[in-house]
């Protein structure tokens, strides 16, 4: 037997178990998806979600979302982002520090008129354009990025989906507290 032929007998298993760059699976975008790219929907959130579930445990101590720490940070635009976040329909990124005013200005984000009944101490938003809203029969998706006193230190960046009757009842809801 050749040496030629006892090493691929030995490689070929070894070869079998290492995944090859055509085979290995990129990290998902999560940072883009945050940014609503490319726009929501229910099986892009899903796929996030089933790929965030292979990287880390949950951790739903906080706004009973789903936070998973993320592996190595994320940077982009000037932001870092530890984690990723599932809340409701809603996907998003966990940004380092109070940045919201910050991230506002960067993506092009208004005030939000609503403090989501004391859960948000500064919060602003951008409705998505007609043209990306894919379930507009069922709510609107907007990119939003938020801070308050349950995520001292951080920022929620996120694609979220509101459906009409939840933003209805969250509307009634703050007009009848003072």
């Amino acid at each position: 037997m050749s040496s030629k032929f006892s090493l691929a007998r030995i490689m070929m298993p070894i070869g079998a178990i290492l995944p090859t760059p055509a085979v290995a699976q990129e990290a998902p975008d999560f940072f883009g998806a945050a940014l609503c790219q490319p726009p929501y929907s229910t099986g892009s959130a899903t796929a996030l979600y089933e790929a965030a579930e292979k990287i880390a445990k949950a951790d739903t101590s906080i706004l009973g979302a789903a936070i998973y720490p993320l592996p190595r940070p994320i940077e982009r635009d000037g932001f870092v982002a530890k984690a990723v976040l599932f809340a409701g329909m809603s996907v998003g990124v966990l940004l380092e520090g109070e940045v919201a005013v910050e991230a506002a200005k960067r993506y092009g984000l208004s005030a939000e008129k609503s403090r989501l009944l004391g859960a948000s101490s500064l919060g602003f938003a951008r409705q998505l354009g007609e043209e990306q809203q894919g379930m507009r029969e069922m709510g609107l998706i907007s990119i939003v990025a938020r801070q308050g006193p349950a995520m001292a230190g951080q920022t929620l960046l996120a694609c979220e989906f509101v459906s009409h009757e939840d933003r209805q009842a969250l509307e009634s809801l703050e007009a009848e507290t003072p």
